[in-house]
């Protein structure tokens, strides 16, 4: 018996490893399994496990022998060849990752998990988060003509070389996909001794900002002057946990720290060459590592100084206003005794009665504090980023503000406007000019739904923002790195995961399927074949996993354990009749989710003629199902869910934006609806396919009149907007941000492209124009 264990024991080890490298091309390291002197750990839990996979595999033999199977026909695709695009080779670096004694030891925390799947949650520690942690190293130039570092750090880093912040990252990423980012620091750097200093910071919060709270922490960087190594992090650099760093709060949905800075600290000033860190410790090699660094795809942010529009002095407290919302923290200088506090409000808007509104209506509370050393000046030093256009600095007694100090630093990623609005009228150009300027200045590393309630990279928002921002700047790498980010969440479902390099477990049905709308929109726009053929597989792979395991003997799907959203918030759903509680399964076969599904059948469809290929499934088969279960032949229109009679708009948007509808007369329908309700009832998800269905229609008067209602995105401007909010007004939402890049696809719709031709569901895509 205990020789068959112990073989039950070695299939199960080889098993696995061989899954998870096929299936998620992570490599398990064997000590998650076996100690450091061969044994099993949890071997009895191990057995239990193995006995109960074979009764669940014989089971499903059984079952798969005589259940009937859907009648949807697929072309083939070798398992070998889903996610081969995936199998890329790592960067080798001669530095190695250096973190602290506290971290080098631990083993890392798995963070993933479906998120129906409760059983194992990671444990949240809060006496191992928010830590600043410092490095520093010299190293000696003898002059060169080109000087780069390649380097990376967990969660977050800032680079000084010779007291200049010359960078900033890494974008997040999962450990067996981690970036680093190469910077050319030959303008900061000169012959004889140098000083590179590095801010890290391991936040430790279990969120949609990193992939925090698995006790990953550290730096790694190799510098090359010529292309030869000159210095690399290893025990010979010197670090420190920055102690100036207070928490004043967690805010937003376990969002961020709030800082109080103590301007005092002994660390302050780390940066600087003259610094002295005889006093720090040695860093330590993280003896688990285990990371695959690639080098990150996209560009880093630009950091844009804004000058005040406008400062007023009320008593003791200074009032700030910057003209508009941006990303971002506050610097300025003062100057008082030791230990007085300056406290600091920021707000996106203003109370009735002229003061800050610092309460956030997107749950957060923006109050932190600046403690100051006694020195003739001290400058506020923050780390972590807001969303806000208001400051108020409140000053006790005795301490002085430098006012030509005050900037917002203003955080984004680079923009260069190679688009025009295709419209001269004002409601035009205003609306033009807000969705431009609220992508200019709030894409970030990724494309984030808000700015500052979740920062979180959704795959759902992340499709209509990211595309209107490709359209304005014809760059295509943050679109590019998008569709493969979002396939590595894979490893966790091969449905795909919500929220993407994050901890924070999240699935939402419909959000894959509108990425093959996206990565069509990607064919045309960019021409890239080579791109979309490496990645073909992985799409289709995708809609396998939703007709394995969800689709009835009819092809379409039902019993979802994903949440279907269908359109939020839930109050703009046009009363849809369907139980979409978060956080169980759904068991109504219904509309939406099925005509996203076909939708996403169509999109791939196309995208495989235009590679030469066979076509994923046949759509009309599925269509057919479609019309059957949900159309009202006498109404002519699409029913909710097969449960309910009762008729909406995102039943009928979604089902015209695909095609999907059997006659002209309910087409017809659709048009009188919207006219009759505009967008009323429609808001994150409906409106984009509602407003590409009327241009595909021809109905460029009425598409003209919504994209100019004074209840839509000009209603964001009567209200003082400066970036587009979560909602056509402030009201719209229990939680509104007002800074939240969704609604900017309304830009898409004032410029030119190939529109009609490029979302039309009937004909084989044609080449980029």
């Amino acid at each position: 018996m205990v020789d068959l264990q112990i073989l039950y024991f070695k299939l199960f080890i080889i098993t696995f490893l061989k899954m998870s490298f096929f299936i998620h091309e992570v490599p398990i390291p064997i000590s998650y399994f076996v100690s450091a002197n061969g044994k099993s750990k949890n071997r009895e839990k191990i057995l239990i496990f193995l006995n109960e996979i074979w009764k669940i595999a014989i089971e499903k033999q059984q079952e798969d022998a005589t259940l009937k199977k859907p009648l949807l026909k697929t072309s083939a695709i070798k398992p070998s060849q889903k996610r081969k695009h995936m199998k890329e080779i790592p960067e080798h670096f001669q530095g190695q990752w250096i973190t602290t004694a506290e971290f080098c030891n631990l083993r890392p925390q798995n963070m993933f998990h479906r998120q129906l799947d409760t059983g194992s949650l990671p444990v949240s520690e809060p006496e191992r988060q928010n830590r600043h942690i410092l490095f520093r190293k010299k190293f000696t130039m003898k002059g060169a003509v080109s000087t780069v570092i390649r380097i990376s750090g967990d969660d977050y880093y800032k680079l000084y070389i010779n007291g200049v912040r010359v960078g900033q990252g890494p974008a997040a990423g999962y450990p067996f996909h981690y970036f680093y980012n190469e910077i050319d620091i030959s303008r900061f750097v000169h012959a004889g001794v140098n000083t590179l200093a590095v801010h890290s910071y391991y936040q430790g919060l279990i969120n949609r900002v990193w992939v925090s709270g698995d006790r990953r922490h550290g730096v790694i960087f190799d510098l090359l002057a010529d292309g030869e190594l000159i210095a690399c992090s290893d025990e010979s650099v010197r670090c420190r946990e920055h102690s100036g760093f207070v928490s004043a709060g967690i805010t937003g949905y376990q969002t961020q720290f709030l800082e109080c800075y103590d301007a005092a600290a002994p660390e302050v000033g780390f940066e600087r060459p003259e610094f002295d860190d005889s006093g720090w410790e040695c860093a330590c090699i993280h003896r688990h590592a285990d990371y695959r660094l690639f080098r990150q795809p996209s560009e880093q942010l630009t950091i844009e100084e804004i000058r005040p529009e406008k400062i007023e002095k009320c008593g003791a407290s200074w009032r700030i206003d910057f003209g508009g919302i941006f990303v971002g923290s506050l610097r300025f200088r003062a100057s008082g005794d030791r230990g007085l506090e300056v406290v600091m409000y920021f707000a996106q808007e203003l109370e009735p009665d002229g003061s800050l509104r610092w309460k956030l209506r997107a749950n957060c509370a923006y109050k932190e504090s600046f403690l100051l050393s006694g020195a003739e000046w001290d400058v506020l030093n923050q780390f972590d980023y807001k969303s806000f256009r208001y400051a108020e600095l409140q000053c006790p007694p005795g301490c002085r503000i430098d006012p030509e100090s005050i900037v917002l630093e203003a955080r984004h990623y680079p923009f260069v406007l190679r688009a025009a609005c295709n419209r001269n009228d004002e409601k035009s150009l205003a609306v033009w000019k807000l969705c431009v300027d609220s992508l200019r200045y709030g894409v970030q590393e990724v494309i984030q739904d808000c700015m500052e309630r979740e920062k979180g990279y959704y795959l759902g928002d992340g499709c209509y923002s990211l595309l209107t921002f490709c359209l304005l700047t014809r760059d295509y790498t943050l679109m590019e790195k998008f569709f493969d980010d979002f396939l590595r969440t894979a490893f966790v479902n091969r449905g795909l995961m919500t929220c993407a390099a994050c901890s924070f477990m999240q699935e939402i049905a419909e959000y894959p399927l509108i990425m093959f709308g996206l990565l069509l929109e990607y064919c045309h726009l960019s021409g890239n074949r080579d791109f979309v053929r490496e990645r073909y597989a992985a799409f289709a792979d995708i809609l396998d996993f939703y007709r394995e395991n969800y689709a009835e003997a009819d092809g379409l799907l039902n019993r979802l354990d994903k949440w279907c959203v269908v359109e939020w918030p839930n109050n703009m759903r046009d009363n849809y009749d369907v139980d979409l509680t978060e956080g169980k399964v759904c068991d109504t076969k219904h509309n939406a989710i099925n005509a996203y599904y076909i939708g996403a059948v169509k999109c791939l469809n196309k995208i495989a003629r235009w590679l030469g290929l066979e076509p994923y499934a046949d759509a009309a088969a599925l269509q057919a199902a479609f019309v059957e279960a949900f159309y009202d032949r006498e109404r002519k229109l699409f029913r909710d869910s097969v449960e309910s009679g009762h008729i909406s708009m995102p039943g009928n948007i979604y089902a015209a934006f695909y095609e999907l509808f059997p006659d002209r007369a309910g087409v017809k329908n659709v048009i009188a609806m919207i006219r009759e309700k505009r967008l009323s009832q429609s808001l994150l998800f409906v409106t984009f396919p509602l407003l590409a269905f009327l241009k595909k229609e021809n109905e460029d008067e009425l598409l003209r009149e919504l994209l100019t209602d004074d209840q839509a995105w000009l209603n964001i401007l009567a209200e003082g907007g400066t970036r587009t909010f979560e909602g056509w007004g402030r009201e719209t939402k229990w939680n509104t941000s007002l800074f939240h890049l969704t609604l900017t696809f309304g830009a898409a719709f004032l410029t030119d492209w190939n529109i009609s031709d490029i979302l039309s569901f009937s004909e084989v895509p044609h080449e980029k124009h």
